[in-house]
């Protein structure tokens, strides 16, 4: 069990070992002014590179912060997500892009809490990190608590229901939970021991995260055929997209960058542009971080430079991510995804929605039945811990909003292929889940 204790900026901590971390925030003055960032110029150059660190180790890949030859190492993408032998790791995205910093996951709490606090985030992540942490809990129990079938699928159930309280939106979670249940009550059709169902549990939770990844290779390459295709293999696109929906939004790779990244591996990908996406800025802390540290084109707008940018530049398509996608085709993302569609509609530009098959929930018949989080207000009115916004506003920080199928023109990107919203009802029956109040 964790102990958790809350800082002055109103976050709830959680006490943890700590992993690895890296730090490229300058050395600040204690008496400057806080909202005047610190001029690199200001900090030393002596260390011209940093060892970057996955996986608990160095790499060979280098972050420059002066001019050196290291330039032109390659640098590994990033992971959000660290598992080996019933320990598990995640990247604390509160941190970057000024810090990589790697937090052990010691207990379901501790899984919780990464996804509250949106340490990790992204749907498919969300998923894994909590479906990891429950692995983490099986591997190392040492009580005899769970002396019965019957009480090892309590103890699952029971426990995924918990992880689906730290939010609410994303369905890939409750489809984690489904699958595990359902290769639970197989495997006890024919096996009583209870050590033999938990280590089963436990590798089938584990082939997970490779699956996640295989996915999302696939969705990177159905998405790149149907954005080139009419193309001669010389052209070059450009691409708008929303929030982070990379690698550190999944097990690896990811779905709407995925595509991006894939594009850019097949040296078709002019500029790949990303919104701050407020008021959280993943788009401006991580998959701008994302697009550097991986050298893929990139440049960063505001989220209301979206018409401007489309108007005035070469934007061949918009492809965003998902959390929950309806059974008649309406999505709910990111906030801000709405508008998006809108002005890409009017624009006659292809709106895409990437994500794995585990992002439809047919139990949601339309997009106003999809449960929609509330951040609370210090996450609108502040950044970093400091006030940007008049004492006394109120505020409305919905995380998410509803996307209607009909502006969805692209279609949507899965490990499957690509469809058109009037084509969701016809992918596999298992989408269905059971529809539950959370």
């Amino acid at each position: 069990m964790s102990e958790h204790t809350e800082n002055e900026q109103g976050f709830i901590s959680t006490s943890k070992k700590v992993g690895v971390s890296r730090d490229f925030s300058p050395p600040r003055d204690p008496k400057a002014d806080p909202l005047v960032p610190v001029s690199s110029e200001d900090s030393t150059k002596e260390d011209t590179t940093r060892k970057i660190v996955q996986n608990g180790d160095e790499t060979d890949g280098v972050v420059t912060v002066g001019d050196s030859e290291e330039e032109e190492k390659e640098i590994k993408p990033l992971e959000s997500i660290i598992y080996e032998n019933g320990k598990l790791k995640i990247l604390n995205q509160l941190m970057i892009p000024l810090k990589q910093e790697y937090e052990e996951i010691e207990a379901i709490e501790d899984g919780w809490a990464a996804i509250r606090l949106m340490k990790v985030r992204g749907a498919p992540a969300i998923a894994m990190v909590g479906a990891m942490s429950l692995v983490v809990e099986l591997s190392n129990r040492e009580d005899s608590k769970l002396e019965s079938k019957e009480q090892l699928r309590d103890f699952i159930d029971r426990n995924f229901e918990y992880l689906k309280t730290a939010r609410k939106t994303a369905c890939n979670l409750e489809r984690a939970k489904s699958d595990v249940l359902k290769f639970f009550d197989e495997q006890a059709k024919n096996e009583d021991d209870v050590e033999k169902l938990r280590n089963a549990v436990i590798n089938e939770i584990e082939k997970m995260l490779i699956v996640d990844k295989e996915n999302n290779f696939k969705i990177g390459e159905h998405g790149t055929k149907a954005i080139l295709k009419g193309k001669d293999k010389d052209s070059t696109v450009s691409i708008l997209t929303h929030c982070n929906t990379g690698s550190l939004a999944t097990a690896g790779y990811g779905t709407a960058l995925g595509v991006i990244r894939k594009l850019h591996e097949m040296e078709q990908l002019e500029m790949a542009y990303c919104t701050e996406t407020r008021p959280y800025n993943q788009g401006s802390r991580l998959t701008a971080y994302e697009l550097v540290t991986e050298k893929i084109p990139g440049t960063l707008i505001t989220d209301s430079m979206v018409a401007a940018v489309i108007q005035q530049k070469k934007v061949d398509a918009v492809i965003v991510g998902a959390d929950r996608i309806a059974k008649n085709g309406d999505v709910a993302n990111k906030i801000g995804t709405l508008s998006l569609a809108v002005v890409a509609k009017y624009f006659g530009v292809p709106f895409y929605v990437a994500a794995p098959t585990s992002n439809f929930d047919f139990s949601m018949e339309k997009g106003e039945d999809i449960p929609i989080e509330v951040r609370p207000e210090h996450e609108l009115v502040a950044v970093a811990g400091i006030r940007i916004a008049a004492p006394g506003i109120d505020t409305w920080n919905p995380a998410f909003d509803v996307t209607p199928a009909e502006l969805i023109t692209g279609g949507f990107i899965t490990e499957k292929g690509v469809f058109m919203p009037s084509q969701v009802v016809t992918l596999d029956p298992e989408l269905q889940l059971k529809n539950e109040e959370y």
